[in-house]
């Protein structure tokens, strides 16, 4: 088995900004990754790529979320912004990173998980929250760093688990 036969990288696309897919796919075909874009509607993926594709999920909530959940292996890496899907998946010990390079961890995910909640109740009580919904050059060096830093230790944990195989 090869490193990447070993590893997915699993994109929640719905919401997922277009420069972030671009930099996983040039990832993807430069190491030979395999990428699963799962979305409720058809996301455009690089002609030719045979190691990547898009999952086409029914249309109803959490439709999308729920197929990643059910498919997803502890040696893959996700990427989603939402908070809910990445609490589910830090439950299953996967690695999972948000589109501006923030990893969640067993560390964060409550408090991140309490702050989403309390922002969604304040809008539902006609408040608003201050966001910052910028998406820039920082942004996005902020995820390609956490997303190379998270590849790279999935690399040595393969290749540690190949050579005590290999030794055996």
């Amino acid at each position: 088995m090869t490193f990447s036969e070993y590893i997915t990288i699993w994109i929640d696309a719905d919401s997922c900004p277009t420069p972030v897919r671009e930099l996983i796919f040039r990832f993807a075909l430069r190491h030979q990754l395999c990428v699963r874009l799962v979305a409720n509607r058809k996301i455009p993926v690089p002609q030719k790529a045979q190691n990547i594709s898009c999952i086409v999920t029914p249309a109803h909530q959490d439709a999308a979320d729920n197929y990643i959940v059910e498919h997803v292996c502890v040696s893959d890496i996700v990427i989603t912004r939402d908070i809910p899907l990445a609490a589910r998946l830090i439950k299953k010990n996967i690695t999972t990173i948000n589109d501006r390079g923030d990893l969640f961890t067993t560390d964060n995910i409550s408090e991140k998980l309490s702050l989403r909640n309390f922002s969604y109740e304040l809008t539902m009580n006609g408040l608003s929250w201050e966001r910052t919904n910028t998406f820039g050059k920082k942004e996005l060096n902020n995820f390609a760093n956490c997303f190379d830093r998270e590849l790279q230790k999935k690399k040595r944990l393969f290749e540690t688990a190949q050579k005590e195989n290999h030794d055996q």
